[in-house]
């Protein structure tokens, strides 16, 4: 982040404000981690933040500390829209494209006040004033204890804090065995344990709460993927009547997509979602190397992400969906 950057932000948090924290639509672990570590940072610097979150996020993550605060957006339309135009900051976390906070882009894009964006995604989109975007990093959350450290104030960093940036780092670092958890990755964590993180305990939380609900579609979820084995490629699908079969909540497919990438000889995997309320085949790319699913979802289902993980969307049927893909596949 430009130096002159961080006087500016330093100059605007100076005195009290009214601010609002976003993260974008079905918020994980680093959205949420990433938000609530910096609404917990505000607070302390005498700060009136507040986190809108365009939608519900799982209830995996409602253990984090100050999650019972956030508001969402699709519920509260009327109060949530007015918070946002009497912000006089915004900040944007783990997103950097405004259209992936769903229907919200359209207030946030009538805003006046100024915007803050911390991300670590792919070609950044132009509408904040204060841009810290890097791709060398796994987590927003580790960007988020930068931030702080740009901004002088590393010794406000508490457990409550440190659990919120632990939470985001953990996840999306896939446990710490993705390739951009770096050695400076495992140095942060270090200290966020120094400062009190429970890192035998959270992941628990996270990875061992489930619903037997949730086992069982993570069961017909393993029934139904196949195998490509020619181009290295795997996938599943679940669709609506089996998300109600099972009694779907927000959070109970997280993570099941990475299975897919177990399979010996596998480099390219896909999850395939159906919801029928928003029209919509929600999908989920993971890969291993080289193979680019950032690029992939971007140019073939409406997407984005990150290399080697990555989502989309298709407005097809699951039937249409899944042959464009194998199709897709074919001529890789």
């Amino acid at each position: 982040m430009k130096n002159s950057d961080i006087k500016e932000i330093q100059l605007l948090l100076s005195t009290p404000k009214k601010i609002a924290i976003i993260p974008h639509r079905g918020p994980d672990g680093d959205a949420m981690g990433s938000t609530l570590a910096l609404y917990h940072f505000l607070l302390k610097s005498k700060h009136h933040p507040v986190i809108i979150s365009p939608n519900e996020f799982p209830e995996f993550l409602a253990w984090l500390p100050g999650s019972e605060s956030v508001l969402i957006y699709e519920k509260d339309k009327d109060n949530t829209t007015k918070i946002l135009q009497d912000a006089e900051l915004i900040f944007t976390l783990d997103f950097n494209a405004l259209h992936r906070v769903g229907d919200m882009e359209n207030i946030l894009q009538t805003l006046t006040a100024p915007f803050i964006m911390i991300d670590h995604h792919q070609k950044p989109d132009d509408y904040a004033k204060y841009t810290y975007s890097d791709t060398s990093f796994g987590s927003t959350c580790e960007m988020i204890y930068n931030f702080i450290g740009f901004l002088g104030q590393h010794d406000l960093i508490d457990k409550t804090i440190a659990t919120c940036i632990y939470t985001g780092i953990l996840t999306d670092s896939g446990s710490f065995k993705y390739p951009k958890t770096t050695g400076t990755t495992h140095r942060v964590v270090a200290d966020l344990i120094d400062l009190g993180v429970e890192n035998y305990n959270i992941p628990n939380l996270l990875f061992d709460n489930h619903s037997y609900n949730r086992l069982q579609l993570l069961g017909r979820s393993l029934q139904n993927l196949k195998v490509m084995p020619e181009h290295h490629t795997s996938y599943t699908t679940l669709t609506q009547e089996e998300l109600d079969t099972f009694h779907y909540v927000k959070g109970d497919t997280e993570g099941i997509v990475n299975y897919g990438l177990s399979i010996k000889g596998i480099i390219f995997t896909a999850m395939f979602i159906e919801n029928k309320d928003e029209e919509m085949i929600k999908i989920s790319f993971r890969s291993q190397g080289e193979f680019d699913v950032n690029q992939f979802a971007r140019d073939h289902f409406n997407g984005g992400g990150h290399i080697n993980a990555a989502g989309g969307r298709s407005d097809l049927s699951m039937i249409e969906t899944i042959k464009k893909f194998e199709n897709l596949v074919t001529k890789l």
